[in-house]
């Protein structure tokens, strides 16, 4: 399940992914935050809070993830994936040599910093 966290700057997108992630999860919460985020600033700001695993995540929630991804590739400015999964954050963190925008892991002890690190455009 993907729930929208409300406490950011206005300029950040940020989602809580709990549970099971599906297709739909990111067709209804992912994709309309995007959207709008993009079509009021011109470049996105998101944050991420893994607080499952990352084997929650269907196979059509990648797929949708993907979609997000290139549709918006070049409006990437900064992303930060929260989570206490080392794999990901590490994933997360190599991501910025191959994408445009910044890319970073944070630890759930850390999602302050995280939001901080977003905060600044």
């Amino acid at each position: 399940m993907l729930s929208i966290i409300r406490d950011t700057p206005p300029h950040v997108f940020g989602v809580k992914a709990t549970g099971q992630v599906t297709a739909e999860d990111l067709k209804s919460v992912l994709l309309p935050g995007l959207e709008v985020l993009t079509q009021k600033y011109d470049e996105i700001h998101y944050l991420l809070v893994l607080e499952t695993p990352v084997e929650n995540f269907t196979v059509g929630a990648w797929f949708q993830d993907m979609i997000a991804g290139l549709k918006h590739f070049t409006k990437w400015k900064k992303a930060a994936v929260v989570t206490d999964e080392k794999a990901v954050e590490k994933f997360t963190d190599a991501f910025s040599y191959i994408a445009p925008g910044e890319f970073k892991g944070f630890e759930l002890s850390q999602l302050d910093d995280a939001i901080l690190w977003l905060q600044k455009k």
